[in-house]
Formats: C-alpha cells, structure tokens, sequence
C-alpha cells in the first residue's frame, strides 16, 4: 500500500512549482505589465483561499472563545488567564524589538546599500493616523458586534466574546443550552475548516507563481544582504522563543513544533498569519492544549504578539535611516522602540500593516517616508517570515500559558485525542 503524502509535503510541492511557474512567465514576458495581467489571473486562486479564510476567521474566534469562557466558569479565570497571557505577549514584543534593534546596529544593513535612493520627497501613499494610542484604545470595544464581524475586527470580536462569555457563565444551567449550541456552531466552523484547507496548496502554488512572476529572482540578489540580515534575525527570534517555550514545556516544545509545521509552511507561503489560524488551534488541540485556553489566548495573540512583525518594524526603520545616512543616538532609538511597542498593536487587521506602522515612525522622527518604495518590491518575501514567525510565537505562547494554568493534558492523554482526531472519532474538543 501506498504511503500518503503528508500535508506539509504538498506544500512545499506547491512553492517550488509556483516559482518555477513563476519564473517561466517572468522570463517569457519581459513587459512588467503583462507580467502583472498574467500574475493577476493566476492569484485569484490564492485571493480566494485568503478570502474563505476570512470568512471563517470572525465566527470560528467568536464560536470557539465564548464556549472556552464558559467552561473557565467565572470572570476571576478569564481575568487570570488574560494577565498571564498579555504579560508573556508584552515580553515577547519587547525582546523582539530590541532583537531587530541590537541586529540592525550590529550587521548595518542600510550603508553602502549600492541601490539608487527614491526622491527624499516622494511617497508610499500608507495612511498612519490610524495607529495613534487613541484611536487603537477606542477602537478596542466595537460599535457594533456585527459590524466587528463584518470587518473581520478580530479585537473588537474578543472584546464582545468575552462579555458574552462571562455572562453565560454567570447564568449557570439557564445558558447551558446557549453554550451547547455555540459549542455545535464551532464544531461546523471546523469542519468547514477541514474543507477550505484542502484547497491549500492551490492557494500556495498561485501565491507563489504571482509573486515571483511579477517581480522574478533577480529583485531578491538586489536585496540579498537586506533580506539575509532579516532572516538571520528570524531564525535567532525562532531560536528564542524555542528557548524559552523549553523552559516552561521542556523537550515537549519540540513535539509543538512538528505539530505546527504545516501551519507554518502555509502562513509562510501565503505571507498570511491569519490562513495557519485554524491549523494551529487544530495542532494545540493535538498537542494536549485544552480549546478553553487555545481559544482565547490566540485570538489574543493575533493583536498583539507578532513577534515577526515587530522585530521587522525595528529592523527596517534603522535600515531606511542608514540607507540615507540618518544618524540615530542610543537615546532616540530607545524612545523608537517604545512608540513602536504602542502603536503596533492591533496591527494584524491592517493590510501590510507593519509598513504602516513602520510609515508613522519614521514621519515622527523626520526620516524619509521614501525610504519605504526601497523595501516594497521585496515586502512580500520579508511578509512570509513574519508571517511564520507569528504563528510560531503564537503556538508557543499559548501552551506556555495552558502548562501556567493546568490546562495542558499529560503527553499519553494528548496522544490518545490527537488519535481519535485522525480516525474521526466523535470526540469532543477538551474542554
């Protein structure tokens, strides 16, 4: 009998015959326009993934942590379990800051860069008064739950999941029939989950095959030691975030990490946290983490731990200054960092919101907004890092804060469930 591939194998099929698909119609139409018209057509496939994954992602978040509320049983746990995972979150975020800070000072990635600089005066078009600490706190509690799902506003959804939580926990046996019902709304969620997924490597193949026909090879030997900095930073930002999920798991991190390969591959190659969402709540589920927690610290965790993104914040903004021979003292790069730690958060319903943010810096600190048009045409490569980096630091941070909590099943008791979820046993998701 034939071994079935694996998932992730499929994957990584699909990217190398979407660059070398790519590649072919990059060479075979030199005319950047006819490139782009080809490319346009080839994405749909991956717009569309990203697209039902979008759809997915506002009920199955809403569905799963409601459910996950209630069972915590009362509003002192949520707290808790808020405390601890905002408090491991807001280290991640200062580590990877100052990590793209220290990485940026030390390679220099910006000087001698040999690439003609745009007009000091010119543009990136990226609205930034959207990220003022003011506006992102009232921005937390949504006008209108259905506009917050609308909008995919996954904040806004957590804000309003967590009063409907806490309330139907309050009414004890009188909203048990509600939760039931919600619990069966997240169980249909993930089913269509499993259907969306199998159109994954499509999706992989046209994101790769577009991007690449659009800009080729050539853009990324333009930006090799730029992009070889950044990724140098990511793989030390992996390294440590492994490091300290083994301090609170163990060797068990390593179990996480085949877990969430696929997740990873598949946030890697569509430069999309969001499209590994239901993958990695399926591995945590695998890995022993109860949905209770899994389902309220991820949501979380995609406003505000994006640890990829926010090293790069850091690490392109000290690149843009150099590149234009801005001086910058230790002073002024400290307080950088510390507006760059507020007004990054909620970033993730924001369209390559780390530009954005990245754009209201270095207007506060009169470096060239120009210096964005350098790293655009390579962004998309750099968004696949981030974006797998994310969903790294997410899972970690996750099962950290269920082993803080009690909440993680022994390895033999996730074992048996992660079984009886591939012989599609009727189990239930822990609770």
């Amino acid at each position: 009998m034939t071994k079935k591939l694996p998932p992730a194998a499929y994957i990584i099929i699909a990217m190398v015959l979407g660059i070398i698909v790519g590649y072919m119609i990059f060479s075979n139409f030199p005319d950047r326009k006819s490139a782009s018209d080809i490319a346009g057509y080839i994405s749909i496939m991956s717009d569309i993934f990203l697209r039902l994954i979008k759809m997915l992602i506002a009920p199955l978040v809403f569905s799963t942590l409601v459910v996950g509320i209630a069972h915590m049983g009362d509003a002192a746990s949520v707290g808790r379990v808020f405390g601890k995972a905002l408090g491991w979150f807001v280290t991640a975020s200062l580590v990877s800051l100052v990590l793209g800070l220290i990485l940026a000072n030390l390679l220099q990635p910006g000087h001698n860069l040999g690439l003609p600089l745009p007009d000091i005066g010119a543009s990136a078009n990226l609205a930034t008064s959207k990220f003022t600490l003011k506006d992102f706190v009232a921005h937390l509690v949504p006008k209108s739950f259905a506009e917050a799902m609308a909008n995919n506003e996954i904040l806004q959804i957590v804000v309003f999941s967590m009063f409907f939580g806490v309330a139907l926990a309050a009414l004890g046996e009188k909203g048990k029939l509600i939760v039931e019902g919600i619990d069966q709304l997240a169980h249909v969620m993930l089913k269509i989950t499993g259907y969306v997924m199998k159109l994954a490597p499509l999706a992989v193949f046209a994101a790769m095959a577009a991007t690449v026909a659009v800009n080729g090879l050539e853009i990324l030997l333009k930006f090799a030691v730029f992009m070889g900095d950044f990724y140098l930073g990511l793989f030390i930002l992996w390294g440590l975030l492994v490091l300290a999920g083994y301090m609170f798991l163990g060797p068990r991190v390593l179990k996480l990490l085949v877990l969430i390969k696929e997740a990873f591959m598949l946030s890697f190659a569509t430069a999309s946290s969001e499209a590994a969402y239901p993958k990695i709540l399926d591995a945590l589920d695998r890995f022993g983490v109860k949905r209770k927690i899994s389902s309220f610290v991820m949501p979380m965790g995609y406003s505000f731990n994006l640890d990829g993104s926010m090293m790069y914040c850091t690490f392109a903004t000290l690149f843009i200054a150099q590149a234009y021979n801005i001086p910058l003292t230790l002073g002024t790069q400290i307080t950088m960092l510390l507006i760059l730690m507020m007004t990054s958060k909620g970033m993730a319903g924001v369209p390559r919101a780390s530009l954005v943010v990245i754009a209201a810096t270095l207007n506060q600190f009169n470096i060239p907004e120009a210096g964005l048009l350098l790293i655009l045409g390579v962004d998309t490569f750099l968004d696949m890092g981030r974006s797998a980096t994310n969903a790294v630091g997410n899972s970690i941070a996750t099962a950290v804060v269920a082993k803080w909590e009690g909440e993680l099943l022994p390895e033999n008791e996730a074992e048996a469930f992660a079984h009886s979820l591939d012989a599609a046993l009727p189990a239930a998701v822990p609770a």
